[in-house]
């Protein structure tokens, strides 16, 4: 009998311009333990949005781990998923994809690693819908890829240590519900205003480059729409400029925002923690630094 034990990285996706193809992995971490037992399920869930999270066959760790199963033809007799989840969920921070991942990795260790990361960002894509955050769940730094199809690019990109803030205010908001905003058609306009503004973010961000950053990290093609449902949306974003920050984004599909800054951290968070309650929305606040190593996995024999 083994035991898996794997840890996964935030993200926040999007970047601005790059909707569904940047993503950034963050500091803040999943911790899921996949055991083989003589027979049965056993799910338990510690941490942020236990009380939300099935403990049963819907629960999305396991159904990403049997995916693994079924691709491998591996039939382990009894299974025990116990997950601590450091990310919140529903927060516009990849927590699906961390749960994802999670379950990929765990079970593709009990089969002896026979899935490389680029079949397991395959499944996970299959499973999540798109693949920014998964493929900065899986690889770590800032993550470009392209999926259309069969065909599916993916590119890892090292950048300096920078920290960034995020502001998660007390709001629901689905994935569905955002893209649901989204419109079906854009100007072309915009769609190559996004594909320059997209460029130009990846050359800022692996550069170390604040001031191209402030410049390249704006979107016609999501955020006008969606910063609708979050109320507070512009305020937040204002104060947080007026702070310090130099850029400042929708993270993933919301309801949290993300700002870029060099220094100032605490000032920036500080201020969108204060204009989101002025709108009537508490607010939790992160500083986190850009999580350079993806997944990381373990396995012991019990």
């Amino acid at each position: 009998m083994k035991k898996a034990s794997v840890t996964v990285p935030a993200s926040t996706a999007n970047l601005g311009a790059g909707f569904d193809c940047l993503a950034l992995a963050l500091g803040l971490r999943n911790t899921v333990e996949l055991y083989e037992t003589k027979q049965g399920l056993e799910i338990d869930v510690e941490g942020e949005g236990a009380e939300r999270v099935a403990t049963d066959t819907t629960n999305l760790t396991y159904r990403a781990a049997q995916a693994v199963f079924e691709k491998t033809g591996y039939r382990p007799p009894g299974l025990r998923l116990h997950a601590v989840n450091g990310i919140p969920v529903g927060s516009g921070l990849g927590s699906s994809s961390a749960a994802i991942v999670g379950g990929l990795a765990a079970a593709n260790a009990l089969v002896g690693g026979r899935l490389s990361r680029q079949e397991l960002l395959r499944l996970a894509m299959e499973i999540e819908g798109h693949p920014d955050n998964v493929a900065a769940a899986i690889f770590g730094g800032l993550t470009l890829v392209s999926a259309s199809g069969e065909e599916l690019l993916v590119k890892s990109l090292p950048v300096p240590p920078l920290k960034v803030v995020i502001a998660l205010p007390d709001l629901r908001l689905s994935t569905a519900q955002a893209r649901a905003a989204l419109p079906q058609h854009v100007p072309l306009e915009d769609a190559v205003f996004n594909i320059g503004h997209a460029v130009f973010t990846v050359q800022a961000l692996t550069a170390g480059d604040f001031e191209l950053l402030r410049r390249a990290m704006n979107d016609r093609l999501h955020q006008p729409y969606r910063k609708r449902l979050i109320p507070g949306y512009d305020a937040v974003a204002a104060e947080a400029r007026k702070a310090g920050a130099v850029a400042v984004a929708l993270s993933g599909a919301g309801p949290s925002l993300v700002a870029f800054a060099p220094e100032r951290h605490g000032e920036i968070a500080d201020a969108m923690k204060a204009a989101f309650e002025a709108h009537s929305l508490p607010c939790r606040t992160f500083i986190l630094p850009v999580d350079r190593q993806g997944v990381q996995v373990s396995v012991v024999s019990l």
